[in-house]
């Protein structure tokens, strides 16, 4: 592979858009109640659930999903556009392989097994041990029909590291495909983009215009339960929207300028389409996810169009508080930290650092304190605070005293060694040294 950048003319660093980093944190961080929410559900087949069970999870969940795994899709799109930029597809594809790849790799063997082996925990009669179980986990073939999910097993799966799968999976496709654009005549990438471009510009494209194809995936190729809820390809679709978003200042102008649009549409698709969707989930033998009834299609071109429309409402409404309120220090180094100077601007710093680590480790320390909070003689609203208060305490705690302080555990869970003092620019243009918080 080529190191040749894609567009050396623009070589200057991009702008820190904090936001993006803290939609990244508050989703992360909200999987814990989520999958904490999942031990009371009466629908999904979590590794741990309560004797007694609820429809009101589904109901909440609902509007959280439509958005949420979206988000972390789009955002890292946009990502991409840069590193691209930076590094090339050849170096782009090496540190995605690092940055994902040893974290997955690491994470299935040593994490992943854990919450398996609890659900067939919870039957009285198996006694097989982890290390027993390990072996049996771990027996894969492979299978390119499933692609990105290539090994496949009898007892083995992907659990929560699915979004890992998907997100290494379509950096390496952006990456061939940056290739193989670079085949065409030289001009033709930013024809195309001037032209997209040119049709943001007009009211409500920008909104309207990427939800179509959103919706047709998810009517027509289904919804994947296991995946949060969306199909696989239509991730790769708000992945490579953001990739496009990121490469012309104009989609963000539009986004600014549409985000009530968005909003406006997303809130009237979803209070149609939400009551659709239960009513043929509350079918016997129906299912919302796959069935190809007309309803059932219907509703999920709306489920489709609105998850699309909350994504351009929320990241608008968003920057355009920012480009509002654009005063103080801004952070222009890659860790998107804040200055030293306040504990939310710390915090910040801290949680940007920590998504992918705190997302590896969430799900198997949710599974393990479910294990045996269910066994609790309490009622369901107690169990749910212990479980999420006690997770994420867990979470947090081994993120920063087994993964953060030391080089070879940052390694494998993703992250970069200890960062050199970063830079970050005050609106007089002085520079003040800031090392990791």
């Amino acid at each position: 592979m080529t190191a040749t950048p894609i567009d050396p003319s623009q070589a200057t660093r991009p702008e820190r858009r904090p936001e993006l980093d803290a939609i990244r944190a508050l989703v992360v961080l909200g999987l814990v109640f989520f999958h904490s929410g999942l031990v009371f559900d009466s629908r999904d087949d979590f590794y741990v659930k309560n004797a007694e069970t609820t429809d009101a999870t589904t109901i909440v969940a609902g509007f959280c999903v439509v958005w949420a795994m979206p988000a972390l899709f789009l955002i890292a799109g946009l990502g991409s556009w840069f590193s691209l930029r930076r590094r090339g597809a050849g170096g782009f594809a090496g540190e995605r392989l690092l940055r994902l790849g040893v974290p997955l790799v690491f994470a299935t063997l040593a994490l992943l097994p854990v919450a398996p082996w609890i659900r067939l925990r919870a039957d009285p009669a198996y006694h097989e041990s982890y290390l027993e179980f390990l072996p049996r986990f771990l027996a894969v073939r492979l299978d390119l029909s499933e692609f990105p999910f290539i090994l496949q097993g009898e007892h083995f799966e992907s659990g929560h590291l699915w979004f890992v799968v998907m997100l290494l999976a379509y950096a390496l496709l952006l990456a061939l495909l940056v290739l193989l654009v670079r085949r065409l005549p030289r001009d033709l990438g930013r024809r195309i983009r001037e032209r997209l471009a040119v049709t943001a510009q007009r009211r409500g494209a920008v909104v309207l215009l990427p939800a179509v194809p959103i919706a047709l995936i998810t009517a027509l190729h289904g919804m994947e339960e296991a995946f949060a809820g969306w199909s696989r390809w239509a991730y790769l679709l708000f992945f490579l929207y953001g990739f496009v978003l990121a490469s012309d200042e104009r989609f963000r102008t539009a986004m600014r300028r549409d985000a009530i649009i968005a909003l406006g549409c997303a809130l009237v698709l979803l209070a149609i389409g939400m009551p659709g969707f239960l009513i043929v989930a509350g079918d016997p033998g129906a299912d919302p996810f796959t069935d190809m009834t007309a309803f059932a299609i219907g509703v999920r071109v709306l489920y489709g169009a609105a998850g699309w429309c909350c994504l351009v409402a929320i990241l608008g409404l968003l920057d355009r508080r920012r480009s509002a309120r654009r005063a103080g220090p801004e952070v222009t180094s890659d860790a998107g930290s804040g200055s030293r100077g306040g504990v939310g601007k710390r915090l910040y710093g801290y949680l940007a650092a920590a998504v992918l680590p705190l997302y590896i480790l969430h799900q198997p320390i949710v599974v393990a304190v479910a294990y045996g909070v269910v066994r609790w003689d309490a009622p369901i609203g107690v169990k749910y605070l212990a479980i999420v208060g006690a997770s994420l305490i867990l979470t947090v705690a081994a993120y920063d005293l087994l993964v953060r302080r030391t080089r070879p555990t940052r390694f494998l869970f993703g992250m970069r060694g200890r960062p050199a003092p970063e830079r970050v620019r005050t609106r007089s243009g002085t520079a003040i040294q800031r090392g990791e918080l």
